[in-house]
């Protein structure tokens, strides 16, 4: 019987080390892309919850992501895709945050902004579309192929006409903190992304010493390859002790 428990036992996965994950999406899109990653963490014990930017400013939606942090019981991993990305740097300045993951995210360092950072290199499209009112959007003919190009096109044609736009405020924001500065983060870079430059994003996680996973997909890598994104979560939450 005793032989019969332990077997039992060491059958059964072990508890994450951080079981708290909060995920900021990024811009043009809303957090309903995450639900996979959602179900796949979950059932391995982990708690999520998504947040849903507003991208008004930058200071607004990293407020609201420092909100989520404080009601976790617990200590958290940050993830951050795209804009969320920027998010994170900023919000993951607590002392409950223990690690953040960029999944194809900006990771400006202080003084920087996301708009400041994507300039600096080469885009591989330029597809973001100003409005009068002062926000910005991704061209909806050109979003299945650049934006989410490893999907399917009923739901690339879904994706960009239901865009969450951002406002130019959001982007122009500077960090007044960088947490990568002071916590461990892992980092996925999309090879095949055409709205953020691999090349940009191999240069960030550099910098900031990045654990880095490489995915052949799209910066909509979240939904098209989400056991992958899952893993890296993973390694995040299990390689702080």
């Amino acid at each position: 019987l005793a032989a019969s428990t332990g077997a039992a036992n060491a059958a059964e996965p072990s508890a994450p080390a951080i079981k708290n994950v909060v995920i900021v999406p990024g811009a043009f899109v809303d957090g309903s892309g995450w639900r996979v990653v959602h179900d796949i963490l979950i059932h391995k014990g982990y708690k999520v919850v998504v947040a849903q930017p507003r991208i008004d400013t930058l200071a607004n939606d990293t407020e609201q992501v420092r909100e989520l942090i404080r009601a976790q019981d617990g200590p958290v991993v940050l993830v951050g895709h795209s804009y969320g990305g920027a998010v994170i740097t900023q919000a993951g300045n607590r002392d409950k945050v223990k690690a953040l993951v960029y999944v194809a995210g900006v990771q400006p360092d202080v003084g920087e902004s996301l708009s400041q950072v994507v300039g600096s290199m080469p885009s591989p499209s330029n597809d973001i579309v100003p409005t009068r009112d002062g926000h910005l959007y991704f061209d909806p003919h050109k979003f299945g192929d650049d934006f989410a190009g490893d999907l399917g096109k009923n739901r690339t044609d879904f994706m960009a006409v239901s865009q969450v736009p951002a406002s130019t405020a959001a982007f122009g924001a500077t960090m007044q903190v960088a947490a990568w500065h002071s916590k461990p983060s892992w980092a996925v870079v999309t090879t095949d992304d055409r709205a953020l430059s691999p090349d940009l994003q191999r240069w960030m996680y550099q910098r900031a010493g990045s654990k880095v996973t490489e995915i052949k997909a799209s910066h909509a890598v979240y939904i098209s390859q989400p056991e992958a994104v899952a893993k890296v979560i993973e390694d995040a939450a299990n390689g702080v002790r």
